[in-house]
């Protein structure tokens, strides 16, 4: 039997007047549970508080399509709270031992409120810290679930690049060995100094030729011609390097020197060589562009990230923008077109910059998904005052009214189950005023703006522009 100094060694109640103790427990169920026993489940009317006086208990249940489990002592405080919106129970809980438990229904929280207004005042704080916890799991769910979504696109976009320079390598070692063997047939030739020249010459124009794309008819004329070529001069088989000195750009006329002045087989092997060499430096400059297509990703994840860095500095807004910009490409290049608006005076902002990044993540990824990937996003930078406004627009279908009022607010989403938590503008709206800013929203069908303000760091906020400076507004 529960008496008072038992219900005085809880938390929430050291220091009541016996009187207040007295009729709390006059007005509640003391329930006893075995091992193994449910006292309420997810999803049961959410009608009773719960105190803990004997035994272990675990709580279990799903907070944003996550299972989370936590453990209950004696003690704790469980159930529905005074002054709490809650219909149901988000979770279910047993008794992991022998158990015994107060039983508080909810129908006397008003009575509760009059009577005990102290333990009110206390209950509310326990909900506080209930809620920041709910909150807590829920934005860590929804950083990972951002981390996620970015590194599964920041993978692919390495991916291709690292991809691309394996495979350019693994041609290269076979493009060597063709090489070798037609330097070698050459060197076993009595070429005169003359037809050496000739040669290194042919091969260097044709290395150093800036070729210029053809588009596929184009391309196909003139593979015929350097094809009908190397046949007139019994070439036969040599249709393959035909193909790779079209997508070069080679003329016809700049292979007829060869055959003019050297014997067939010389030629044929002169021409292998010069192929070869055409297609070292192809395969070379791909290598290049896609490590260098690595390097720059991995620059953009480092000042995505403010790795290396310290935690507040003066960003400059548009190299935050443009750094965001290509950690999403993955994203963009789907069917979005991005137009930019950039002021040219440099806007610099003292923040976190790995929040202010997170900022444009989470507005540009919803435009994209408002445009279902396909669009247009306008992202514009100009100063008004001393603030920074980063304007960020869509043209999608727009943002209904009703649901204009509630996109800050935590835990709402139009997303489907699994797509959204519903913290992403909660986060956003966070970081802007943490940065002493704010956001505005304007929709309508086909042009929806999110306008961010932010101040200017003190130094440029107190700079007067000059006329030179105005000009280049």
């Amino acid at each position: 039997m529960v008496d008072k100094s038992d219900l005085l060694a809880v938390p929430v109640f050291v220091g009541l007047p016996d009187d207040q103790i007295a009729w709390f427990i006059s007005q509640a169920e003391e329930l006893h549970f075995k091992s193994g026993d449910t006292y309420f489940r997810q999803g049961d009317p959410a009608d009773a508080m719960f105190v803990i006086m004997e035994g272990q208990l675990q709580g279990r249940g799903e907070i944003g399509g996550e299972t989370i489990m936590f453990s209950m002592k004696p003690g704790d405080v469980t159930g529905v709270l005074p002054f709490s919106r809650m219909k149901q129970f988000t979770v279910g809980a047993r008794a992991l031992t022998d158990a015994t438990v107060l039983r508080f229904p909810s129908s006397l929280f008003p009575d509760l409120v009059q009577k005990m207004p102290e333990l009110a005042q206390r209950l509310v704080g326990l909900m506080s810290d209930r809620i920041r916890e709910t909150t807590r799991i829920e934005q860590q769910r929804d950083r990972l679930a951002s981390l996620g979504k970015l590194s599964a696109g920041l993978a692919h976009e390495l991916n291709n690049p690292a991809s691309a320079a394996k495979r350019a390598a693994g041609q290269l070692r076979d493009i060597l060995i063709k090489i070798r063997d037609a330097s070698h047939e050459l060197g076993r030739r009595d070429l005169t100094p003359a037809q050496k020249s000739e040669i290194e010459k042919l091969e260097a124009s044709f290395v150093q030729h800036n070729e210029v794309p053809l588009d596929p008819l184009a391309l196909s004329d003139l593979e015929d011609q350097i094809d009908s070529l190397l046949r007139s001069h019994g070439q036969n088989d040599m249709w393959q390097m035909a193909a790779e000195l079209a997508r070069k750009n080679i003329k016809p006329a700049a292979l007829e020197s060869l055959f003019a002045n050297l014997d067939t087989g010389t030629a044929r092997a002169a021409l292998v060589r010069i192929a070869a060499s055409v297609e070292i430096a192809t395969l070379l400059n791909e290598i290049e562009n896609s490590t260098s297509r690595i390097s720059d990703l991995v620059r953009a994840i480092k000042e995505y990230t403010y790795m290396d860095q310290t935690p507040v500095q003066n960003v400059d807004i548009v190299k935050s923008l443009e750094t965001t910009l290509t950690i999403m490409n993955h994203k963009l290049k789907r069917g979005v077109v991005v137009q930019r608006d950039y002021q040219r005076v440099p806007l610099l902002v003292n923040s976190f910059g790995s929040e202010l990044n997170q900022v444009w993540t989470n507005i540009i990824d919803n435009a994209i998904d408002a445009m279902s990937g396909k669009g247009e996003l306008r992202v514009r930078t100009y100063r008004d005052d001393d603030c920074v406004v980063v304007e960020i627009g869509d043209n999608g279908p727009g943002i209904p009214d009703d649901i204009k009022a509630h996109i800050f607010e935590p835990f709402f989403t139009t997303k489907r189950v699994g797509e959204g938590t519903g913290l992403g503008l909660d986060t956003t709206l966070r970081i802007v005023k943490k940065h002493r800013g704010n956001i505005q929203v304007s929709s309508k069908p086909g042009d929806t703006r999110f306008q961010v303000w932010l101040p200017l760091a003190e130094k440029q906020a107190e700079e007067r522009e000059s006329p030179a400076v105005r000009a280049q507004q």
